[in-house]
């Protein structure tokens, strides 16, 4: 397993030293359909101790070369998850992607089945272990870079399971049109893509299936609310303004946005207080969270 513990757990006492009340715990979520075992980590806020009652959750979805516990050890505000679950009363979780397999089910390889993985094993667990509100209305997903693409792709093909979505720098597109990457860097993505797809050519449907912009018309008609952003200096903004344009075109409402910044922890700090307001007042309309005072 990922030999990353150590670090983690000082983390954790990092956290146990601020201010912030919210529980910080590391579990595992085994997965029958990949035969491997897995962790995640779950934020637990104040109020679901002193209020109880179930809470709606937030799924946040780490990036490509990653790991489940990289929002908690490489955010530049170590408190900033802990107090984004105590100030919104939200659960959140942030389950093992691995290194590079886009939250997707490979047609490849066999043990590479994280759409299953997350929408069934990851849920259905929490939902069993915590007071959670074990319906749509209750859960929202955003993450960055291979999580953006995850989120988005996800909740365009599990609409039941999520009200709400979000990506940060989302690589959206496994084709990689529109990337501005080096062409040594470019070859090495593209190879990995090959790894989990399968080769580009002679793969025209697969790769389309799992294009995120190939599911904006079903955006349009999932009733699932959406935020995505990115930085304009990222090499993946092309992607996400495709979308966008897109999304207009075909009048899906959803909120999209250009911040200075690159593909970087800093930009990605910056960037998720803006979807945790947004999935707050998503939670607040449908009647999952109670309004601020």
């Amino acid at each position: 397993m990922i030999p990353r513990i150590p670090s983690l757990l000082f983390c954790l006492l990092l956290f146990g030293a601020t201010a912030t009340a919210a529980t910080v715990d590391t579990i595992q979520v085994p997965s029958t359909v990949m035969g491997k075992d897995y962790k995640a980590v779950v934020i637990l806020p104040d109020s679901y101790k002193t209020e109880g009652g179930a809470h709606p959750v937030l799924y946040l979805l780490h990036g490509g070369l990653g790991h489940f516990d990289d929002w908690i050890l490489k955010l530049p505000e170590p408190a900033m998850l802990t107090r984004l679950a105590d100030e919104n009363h939200l659960i959140i979780v942030m389950p093992e992607g691995e290194w590079f397999s886009y939250y997707l089910d490979s047609p490849v390889l066999e043990d590479s089945q994280f759409e299953t993985y997350i929408t069934q094993e990851v849920i259905g667990t929490i939902d069993r272990r915590y007071k959670t509100i074990a319906r749509r209305e209750g859960r929202v997903v955003t993450g960055l870079s291979m999580g953006g693409y995850g989120s988005l792709y996800l909740s365009a093909r599990h609409p039941d399971l999520f009200c709400a979505a979000g990506s940060m720098s989302g690589a959206l597109n496994p084709d990689m049109a529109g990337w501005n990457l080096p062409p040594q860097a470019t070859e090495d993505v593209g190879r990995s893509f090959a790894r989990i797809l399968g080769p580009k050519e002679g793969g025209r449907e697969v790769y389309r299936e799992a294009n995120v912009l190939s599911y904006a018309d079903s955006m349009q008609a999932n009733d699932v609310a959406l935020i995505f952003d990115c930085g304009v200096d990222d090499f993946l903004i092309e992607p996400n303004r495709e979308l966008h344009r897109r999304l207009v075109f075909n009048g899906t409402p959803h909120d999209y946005s250009e911040r200075p910044g690159g593909h970087s922890w800093p930009y990605w700090s910056n960037s998720l207080p803006y979807h945790v307001l947004f999935f707050r007042k998503v939670l607040e309309t449908n009647g999952s969270l109670r309004p601020r005072n």
